[in-house]
């Protein structure tokens, strides 16, 4: 693996400990290289606590008629069962919608679905009397429909359809000199963090709760606990040091399982923790949406979109959850790098018996860019254009070729630069007539290349989110404690904020010391999610520290009776042009015995944003990031196995505040694309009367097959690309969590590309995502067919 970047190398010593943008080992590596970083699960346990475990709905729908809770309660070792009227206020933990019961309220909606709250004195003892679930539940099965599709064709839908117009995309289409017509099937994926969902409820004196819990929205954790148990906000206290992976699947769905745990630790005056089986948490559990598209575009003879009209329909499941956001987000982000002057764009969110699909890594985004992507790669199959060249005569541009369907201006567009330097250090063209050779020569394997951009918007799409809070102590000692509202993932968001800390403070980097997220230090925060983690946490901390300085700054100033506005601060140590330095430690101690505020609190909230959402029109996103990348993959067309040969990425990050964390983000995203596209199948048993009928039948690392280190091509090549932000964001840096996840998008239609050399890239190949071996071979088959025909 070949790992590049234009900035300093992960590793590299700084000379200046201040500056940001320089790469530092995550805060926390040391803990995970030797095992000793705890999760919630690695918490040591209160004395008495107890453990839960959850019945599960045995059937996709029906009516429940009732429990055997007596059967549950002579179980061995269990303390007490609860139910959904066991809650004292609403049974209900939707995010956005009101249409999520935490517990089985009559209607059972999937299998998976939990029914009841078993309470044991261990864990094993709480799991053998919940699996008892098909025995104690008592239902009339009831029709259910498991695909979106299906759900579409009744007008089953969690929320009213959405639409996005632009121009007259039915006169335009009429008028167009080429059009087709096409239908595209997407698939979902599963979240698969390393830690599960898990939270420990803890009791605290005058009724008040203590929630350990692993999830991207400690606050939203802690509003649904008050809301389920009927208290006030401020007797919930939930915490989150780290969590084992979340990807958005803990940002609303950790609900649940927080609720739960606090109920019964209420109800019992008892520590409680819940912690599902990995089988468990995939049944009870939402992931990203598959979607189905039908749509119709019409072009010119260069490739160039003239009118696009497309139906995106999303699984949503069986509630809303956050499925009414991604799909805006899908919607806007359906023209990715181009420009589309008329679009018909319909949004239909189908409500289904199966989990209720939530956030996932770019939350509708990629769903949305697929589409473009594909449309595309199917038009310069047609007119027998390469596909590079095709997509370059889309790009946007400038004047009125730089507005959004949603009629956001995109300024600092730098795909057109960003894609050639891709093109050329990776010999684009070079490689495409090696390929083309290749394939003439042989019958049975066959290479395939694929380029694709990324224009990804950054921002929550409801604007007040777009805050953030932070506190920043210094010890007397010089020392520095740091808090915000955002969670640690993996990510490498508190290692980030301490950076911008050190920087603001002039202090060493070993310094600072960044603590767990915790409702009762900072509040009302917004979930770690939508790539704004450092923008809007960053920018908090900086507020703080910058009043921190300020203040020290001014204090020093009166004792040297010098100008504060010359004074710096860096390397530990505080000059004056005039000749006065002070060491950190040393200021920090004579401005406490001067009474000087050695702590702040900090705010920010991302300018200029604004959204209507009923006409889906304004200014979603603060800026936009950008990106690139080249997949060459060899395809064995008789056994549909395939390969990724080498991979090329160019992505811009902005002036990058920790290039190693970067890369690091570039590369997983990719990988983690890839296999959404590939490898990660979900597949439920169809309604055929087995006893299986509507389960989730990939459950398990057995069943659902992420990728390892064996899927990274050995020639895998990151390049960050050098670009500052035009937006004031945090050191002018851009977001980096979500927009990678598109880079993948290249090795799909890599694959694409190889499918349709069977055919002498003559026949479309109907390769649908994931492409499994099995689809693969499926699309082979159609090629040859309509080759021979």
């Amino acid at each position: 693996m070949n790992t590049m970047t234009d900035l300093k190398q992960p590793g590299a010593a700084s000379a200046d400990p201040r500056r940001v943008g320089v790469a530092r080992p995550h805060e926390s590596a040391h803990l995970h290289v030797q095992g000793s970083a705890p999760y919630i699960d690695d918490i040591p346990e209160v004395a008495g606590t107890l453990h839960a475990a959850l019945g599960l709905s045995p059937i996709p729908h029906g009516r429940l008629l009732g429990l055997d809770l007596a059967t549950l309660r002579a179980q061995p070792g269990v303390v007490a069962v609860y139910t959904a009227a066991d809650f004292p206020g609403p049974n209900d933990c939707g995010p956005i919608v009101h249409d999520d019961p935490i517990l089985c309220d009559g209607t059972l909606r999937h299998v998976g679905q939990p029914v009841f709250l078993v309470v044991a004195r261990s864990r094993e003892l709480a799991r053998r009397a919940a699996a008892l679930a098909s025995q104690v539940i008592q239902a009339e099965p009831l029709p259910a429909v498991l695909t979106a599709r299906e759900a579409h064709a009744r007008g089953q839908y969690v929320v009213p359809p959405m639409a996005l117009d632009r121009g007259d995309a039915d006169a335009a289409l009429a008028a167009a000199p080429h059009r087709r017509r096409g239908s595209f099937s997407l698939g979902g994926q599963e979240q698969f963090y390393l830690e599960g969902q898990i939270s420990y409820a803890i009791p605290q004196e005058d009724g008040g709760l203590l929630v350990h819990c692993s999830t991207q929205h400690p606050s939203e954790m802690q509003h649904m606990v008050a809301h389920a148990l009927s208290l006030s906000s401020h007797r919930v206290q939930v915490q989150c040091r780290r969590m084992g992976g979340g990807f958005g699947g803990k940002e609303s769905q950790s609900a649940l399982f927080a609720c739960c745990a606090a109920l019964a630790a209420s109800k019992l005056g008892r520590p409680v923790k819940l912690r599902p089986d990995r089988d468990d948490d995939f049944a009870i559990t939402g992931r990203r949406h598959g979607f189905e598209f039908d749509y119709e575009v019409g072009h010119d003879a260069a490739g160039r979109v003239l009118a696009v009209r497309i139906d995106m329909i999303s699984n949503a499941g069986h509630s809303a959850d956050l499925s009414p956001p991604v799909m805006t987000r899908a919607l806007c982000h359906f023209d990715n790098a181009y420009w589309l002057p008329n679009v018909r764009m319909r949004g239909y969110c189908a409500r289904t018996h199966t989990q209720s699909n939530t956030a996932f890594r770019g939350f509708g985004g990629p769903q949305g860019a697929l589409a473009i992507e594909v449309i595309l790669d199917e038009i310069a199959r047609d007119l027998g254009l390469d596909a590079l060249a095709v997509r370059r005569a889309n790009f946007y541009g400038t004047d009125r070729r730089n507005v959004t369907p949603y009629e956001q201006v995109v300024e600092d567009n730098v795909i057109e630069p960003l894609v050639r330097q891709l093109a050329e250090e990776a010999d684009h063209d070079g490689r495409r007539a090696a390929i083309a050779a290749f394939n003439a020569g042989s019958p049975i394997l066959k290479k395939g290349l694929a380029l694709t951009p990324v224009k990804f918007g950054i921002s929550f799409n409801v604007a007040h989110f777009n805050q953030a809070g932070a506190l920043v102590h210094v010890y007397t000692d010089g020392s520095i404690l740091v808090n915000h509202g955002g969670t640690e993932m993996g990510q490498g968001l508190n290692t980030k904020v301490a950076m911008v800390v050190a920087h603001e403070l002039g202090t060493a980097f070993e310094r600072v010391r960044v603590t767990a997220t915790d409702t009762q230090k900072v509040a009302n925060t917004s979930a770690t999610a939508a790539s704004t983690g450092s923008d809007l946490n960053g920018k908090a901390a900086q507020d703080a520290a910058r009043q921190i300085r300020q203040r020290l700054a001014d204090f020093i100033a009166a004792r040297w009776q010098v100008d504060s506005a010359g004074i710096s601060f860096g390397n530990d140590v505080v000059a004056h042009p005039a000749g006065h330095t002070i060491g950190w430690p040393e200021l920090i101690a004579q401005a406490y015995l001067a009474r000087v505020q050695l702590w702040s609190d900090g705010f920010y909230a991302t300018p200029g944003l604004h959204w209507d959402r009923e006409r889906l029109k304004g200014k979603p996103f603060y800026y936009f990031a950008y990106g690139a990348a080249l997949s060459e993959v060899v395809v064995d067309t008789l056994t549909g196995d395939w390969r990724l040969l080498r991979a090329d990425l160019l992505h811009d990050v902005g002036a990058s505040l920790n290039p190693a964390l970067d890369i690091g983000q570039v590369e997983g995203a990719f990988v983690q694309g890839m296999g959404w596209l590939t490898t990660e199948e979900l597949w439920w048993q169809p309604l055929d009367g087995s006893p299986n009928a509507g389960r989730l039948m990939t459950h398990a690392p057995s069943t659902y097959k992420i990728p390892t280190a064996n899927d990274v091509p050995e020639a895998l090549h990151t390049r960050l690309f050098e670009n500052r932000n035009v937006a004031d964001s945090i050191h002018r840096s851009k977001a980096v969590g979500e927009p990678p996840l598109l880079l993948p998008f290249s090795v799909f239609l890599a694959i694409r590309d190889a499918v349709s050399a069977v055919g002498g890239h003559r026949v479309q190949p109907p390769l649908r995502a994931p492409a499994t071996g099995e689809a693969i071979l499926d699309a082979v088959d159609a090629v040859r067919a309509a080759t021979a025909g």
